[in-house]
């Protein structure tokens, strides 16, 4: 397993003042409050519809299109709210892409230049986060990592789906505080993500082990 670029593994924290200054519009009420639920296989399902859904809207504009976050993590309690990775070549040119998802009913509600670029929008349900990358962006990979990860590791799983309860339950007075409050145990799970990927580097620089009875 290759090593992964210095930019995957340090993961960035924006602060409460910097997701305040990328606010367009609204404050979504889906952050008035934190909801924990079990999971629900019907998230896999919402995923699929607006999988289905964006590629007809945008077609070749779309490098990927990846369920990530807890909902898309079976047997992870989460926020049901379904989060999707759209990576395109360019945030910056927003004509190029707002309009079309608009016109699907998603309103953005986050540009953050300062974050590689990310743009999030707003399905008009509120039940999905779409976060809008460009080609390059290291965030999207580290979802994917940490996705794959819970879905192998159950402990870790489990580990995270008590935190957020917890945190869910202390924050319920300043529920724009959830997601900060998550970080340190996101990132030591992240640790165990990149020492695993090392290990399993070193061993492949080394040759491997085998087996004469395969």
């Amino acid at each position: 397993m290759a090593e992964h670029p210095q930019d995957v593994v340090h993961r960035f924290h924006g602060t409460p003042e910097q997701v305040d200054a990328g606010l367009v519009g609204e404050l979504p009420r889906t952050w008035e409050s934190i909801v924990v639920e079990e999971y629900d296989p019907a998230w896999a399902q919402r995923f699929l519809a607006v999988r289905s859904s964006l590629t007809e809207a945008l077609g070749g504009l779309i490098i990927s299109l990846e369920h990530v976050g807890s909902t898309a993590v079976p047997r992870l309690a989460a926020k049901p709210v379904v989060d999707v990775d759209l990576v395109i070549e360019d945030t910056g040119e927003e004509s190029g892409y707002l309009p079309a998802l608009e016109r699907l009913g998603y309103r953005l509600v986050l540009r953050e230049p300062w974050w590689h670029g990310h743009r999030m929008l707003l399905s008009p349900a509120e039940d999905v986060n779409l976060h809008v990358w460009p080609q390059g962006a290291p965030e999207p990979v580290r979802h994917r990592l940490f996705r794959n990860w819970l879905r192998a590791h159950p402990h870790d799983r489990e580990w995270y789906a008590a935190t957020k309860r917890r945190i869910a339950r202390d924050t319920a007075h300043r529920p724009r505080d959830y997601s900060l409050a998550k970080n340190d145990v996101i990132d030591e799970i992240y640790a165990r993500i990149f020492a695993a990927s090392d290990a399993a580097a070193e061993v492949g620089q080394r040759g491997g082990t085998t087996r004469a009875d395969g």
